[in-house]
């Protein structure tokens, strides 16, 4: 009872003192609040329906980027985790060097390479040079996961599957990646939810994300700090929503062990 008291009067505490903060930022800075504005860029109701505001296409595009790009850096991430464990010198030396220019380099400076430089060349609009920049900066992230996952498996499990006759896929298949893949499920999580962000530099490139949406209605109609923060407030959802899914998911896996 006490410990759920002393929580309670924390959290009304850190409440107070946010909402003490923004109303005293409020008075200092002189800024014409004007929430009123924000519902209808978020949705609207026209000509005798309801219709969905740009910030929700936006939040569409970010979608769509952020799956392929995930989908495509998990995939980019196993490969080169692959390379980094195997014995071909050639293939450890392209991995290793993948993963040093990329996770040395900042993601923005990436989607200008690829945009204005490889786009030119390889024919890729903004769109296709958005999901390939950020699929390589993530995959990057996502091959270490992996590798320390599957690194972390005990050699028993190895002299197991060998035992049982496995060849070194069904190895991988059926004993390794399994084990794998529930080790390394909230570190996974943490990427795909930086993927999210991350994908709010594509709006660089004239990409209309739900950034770029913002900055638009920005120029327009300058409610910066309204707009930001509603922004801010969808993007906080979608990656709280992301960590609930995760955390169902490994605590089904538990179940299931």
């Amino acid at each position: 009872m006490r410990s759920n008291l002393l929580d309670v009067s924390t959290y009304i505490f850190l409440v107070a003192g946010l909402v003490w903060f923004f109303s005293r930022s409020s008075v200092a800075l002189g800024y014409n609040w004007q929430w009123y504005q924000v519902g209808q860029y978020l949705i609207s109701f026209d000509d005798g329906r309801w219709q969905v505001g740009p910030l929700w296409w936006g939040l569409l595009v970010t979608f769509k980027i952020s799956g392929i790009s995930l989908a495509i850096a998990f995939l980019l991430g196993l490969t080169t985790a692959f390379m980094r464990l195997s014995d071909s010198p050639v293939a450890r030396g392209l991995a290793r060097v993948y993963l040093e220019l990329v996770r040395n380099t900042p993601l923005l400076i990436q989607i200008f390479f690829i945009y204005f430089v490889v786009g030119p060349v390889l024919g890729l609009d903004r769109m296709l040079a958005a999901i390939l920049a950020l699929s390589l900066f993530e995959g990057a992230y996502v091959s270490e996961i992996l590798r320390a996952g599957i690194v972390s498996i005990a050699p028993g499990q190895w002299e197991a599957a060998h035992s049982l006759g496995l060849n070194a896929f069904d190895t991988y298949r059926y004993v390794i990646m399994p084990q794998t893949l529930r080790r390394v499920l909230p570190p996974l999580t943490g990427q795909a939810i930086s993927l999210v962000k991350d994908s709010a530099l594509v709006s660089t490139i004239a990409i209309y994300d739900l950034t770029m949406q913002a900055q638009v209605i920005i120029a327009e109609t300058f409610l910066t700090f309204e707009l930001w923060f509603i922004v801010a407030a969808i993007y906080l959802v979608v990656t709280i929503t992301l960590s609930l899914i995760a955390n169902t998911m490994e605590q089904r896996s538990k179940i299931v062990d």
